[in-house]
């Protein structure tokens, strides 16, 4: 059986990042974006090898590498908030009939309902939905704040990156949204998160799925998030428009269609890219050196799956997704 492992390498940091430039030498922006030009060239080719391997007949961390991972399912902890399922449940085998399963052709299979618990009360919204935990399964090192169960970007101080599990980071999926919610107000109709990289309060990263009813196609696009006093989220469209009356995108991307995302973090420069069998990659480059995560005291972690993004349709309305592959990486100090 193969197995989708998960990376956590230490990687040579490149005078691209770290080193002085002279004027007529590439940005920071420029290396980053042809380094990934490169190491994505024929990608797309090789999406439908992604399930290959997979076992229909084992639960997910018998296919997947979820060995830092938790999760959150939309029912009663016993507190009224959501239920987290710990690294250890996850890697003994846990599935659930109604949330989190393999499917039929071995892919990893989040389902959440518009109705249903949520992980806090300042969430507005349903989700089954990965939490990366550096930890892993050292329940002493506490969830949050800069330490080894969280990241920071390569621009944070010196005392920080050396406190945290890791510096800068890059997560790749591969996965089709099988269905999205068809009821509801107009704004928040067909709406999926699939992929973030959330920090103490904000979030530097959220990738959306969103199908209209009327539509056969959906939209792809993202918010970046700075930190509140940094300035106003800004959204980026990269397949499609997120707009709530939108057309049927040309270039959209069906229901039960694989796909893949990349993110990746350099210091203050994020790299967005969407790639599809036989289509050009689709590829995004922003920066954050006025976002606020330059400063001291601010962590991040990765989170995949289904954030649901309607609370106004009906109860048993829901979203969902297969991930066909899910892996992480991080330079470790």
């Amino acid at each position: 059986m193969k197995k989708k492992t998960l990376i956590l390498l230490g990687l040579i940091a490149s005078t691209a990042i770290f080193g002085c430039s002279s004027s007529d030498s590439p940005t920071e922006e420029e290396e980053i974006i042809e380094e990934v030009e490169e190491n994505e060239e024929g990608t797309e080719d090789d999406n439908n090898e992604n399930s290959g391997g997979l076992n229909a007949e084992v639960s997910p961390a018998e296919n997947f590498d979820l060995s830092t991972w938790n999760l959150s399912i939309p029912e009663d902890e016993g507190d009224g908030t959501a239920v987290t399922v710990t690294v250890a449940q996850i890697n003994n085998n846990y599935e659930n009939s109604k949330y989190f399963y393999t499917a039929e052709d071995g892919g990893m299979v989040f389902k959440c309902p518009v109705a249903g618990y949520k992980t806090s009360e300042n969430t507005s919204y349903t989700r089954v939905e990965f939490r990366e935990m550096l930890r892993g399964t050292n329940t002493g090192i506490s969830t949050q704040g800069v330490n080894k169960n969280n990241w920071v970007f390569g621009s944070a101080p010196a005392a920080d990156i050396s406190a945290a599990a890791g510096y800068d980071g890059e997560m790749s999926a591969t996965l089709a949204v099988n269905y999205v919610t068809t009821t509801g107000d107009s704004g928040q109709v067909g709406r999926v998160i699939v992929g973030q990289i959330h920090a103490n309060d904000d979030e530097p990263i959220r990738i959306y799925y969103r199908k209209l009813p009327e539509n056969n196609l959906g939209s792809i696009y993202f918010a970046h998030e700075p930190r509140d006093g940094y300035g106003d989220e800004q959204w980026y469209e990269l397949i499609g428009s997120r707009s709530s009356s939108a057309s049927n995108p040309e270039d959209g991307i069906a229901l039960n269609e694989k796909f893949s995302y990349k993110i990746r973090v350099v210091n203050n420069t994020m790299v967005v890219t969407i790639l599809r069998e036989g289509k050009d990659n689709v590829v995004k480059t922003i920066s954050m050196a006025n976002s606020g995560y330059d400063q001291g005291g601010q962590y991040m972690y990765f989170k995949a799956g289904v954030y649901n993004q309607n609370n106004t349709g009906n109860d048993e309305d829901y979203v969902q997704a297969t991930f066909y592959e899910l892996e992480k990486s991080h330079t470790i100090n």
